[in-house]
């Protein structure tokens, strides 16, 4: 593998999405190790051998999300997931599964071992590769992992990239990944992928369907997100998003809903961030429990679950 020459700065980023950028000093990002066996673009130089223990524990969690997404999930997510066929039986072979995409919507997948830096998986994604974490779960972490493993990575987001709507908005959402490195406001555009990518919801004729991964990889969340009575369902409106805090650990106090995947490439791709960005302060203006006069509220949760203590009370998520 060959080392990248990093010779694009923040200052650039607008324009240059070909080598990886070397961060301005006034740029803040979280610091991570990087393991010493990867060069600066963090990707593995192959995908894992995995075990046959390894196997199984993905054959288990495809099962287990497999009863329980028909009529929770997407459309687009339970197409993808045929198109790709990722339940033919242990951890998909990320060459052969890229090959798939790439035909599909030019995107491929890439192993990486762990996190990797803002500035590193904005670039990935701007350049249409998604980066997959190489392990996987144990048996004592099966229910709950809150590191994305490849079952997270690959059967949670890697189906929605075969939609080309999605597809694109997701390399679009890598590229203002260096915008927003410029204006130190990484927290608010990682509200929008949280409340997007990860647990977005999207209205298909009368009913919600799930599109984000954080919700159709886990089986809680898949029933919570749609069914459950505690969370506020709200509108996709993008300066609230960016605005709003929001829970890593536990069940999400609110969701927000698009009307389509073009709508949601509108709202983003179509929005001036550079004035918005001047105006967003560094931290969250609204609780993640919060319901604002701006909102077009579908539903406005009880917020039972969170009030009863969450996860860590043993609450029932209702």
């Amino acid at each position: 593998m060959n080392k990248v020459d990093p010779v694009v700065t923040t200052a650039d980023l607008d324009t240059d999405f070909s080598v990886l950028p070397e961060l301005a000093e006034h740029v803040f990002t979280a610091p991570l190790q990087r393991p010493d066996h990867v060069n600066e673009d963090w990707l593995e130089p192959s995908q894992y051998d995995y075990s046959s223990e390894d196997h199984r524990i993905w054959d288990d969690l495809f099962a287990r999300q497999s009863q329980l997404l028909p009529g929770r999930a997407a459309s687009a997510f339970m197409a993808g997931l045929e198109k790709l066929d990722l339940g033919k039986g242990g951890v998909p072979e990320f060459g052969r599964m890229s090959e798939e995409l790439d035909k599909l919507t030019g995107w491929t997948v890439v192993p990486v071992p762990m996190l990797i830096p803002d500035h590193v998986f904005f670039w990935h994604l701007a350049n249409r590769r998604f980066p997959a974490g190489n392990f996987i779960r144990t048996r004592e972490t099966f229910e709950y992992i809150q590191e994305p493993d490849v079952f997270h990575d690959v059967f949670g987001h890697v189906p929605m990239l075969t939609d080309p709507t999605f597809a694109d908005y997701m390399q679009e959402y890598g590229k203002a990944g260096w915008k927003a490195m410029r204006y130190n406001r990484l927290k608010a555009l990682g509200a929008l992928y949280w409340y997007t990518v990860e647990f977005g919801l999207i209205q298909e004729g009368d009913d919600l369907r799930a599109y984000g991964a954080g919700i159709l990889s886990g089986p809680t969340e898949v029933v919570y997100a749609v069914e459950a009575n505690s969370p506020n369902r709200i509108m996709l409106n993008v300066d609230r998003v960016m605005r709003t805090d929001y829970v890593i650990s536990d069940l999400q106090p609110t969701y927000f809903v698009i009307e389509s995947f073009e709508d949601l490439f509108r709202q983003t791709v179509e929005r001036d961030f550079d004035h918005l960005y001047k105006n967003l302060s560094a931290s969250f203006t609204y609780a993640n429990s919060a319901v604002i006069d701006v909102d077009y509220v579908v539903n406005r949760g009880t917020q039972e679950y969170h009030l009863r203590g969450g996860r860590g009370s043993g609450a029932k998520p209702v």
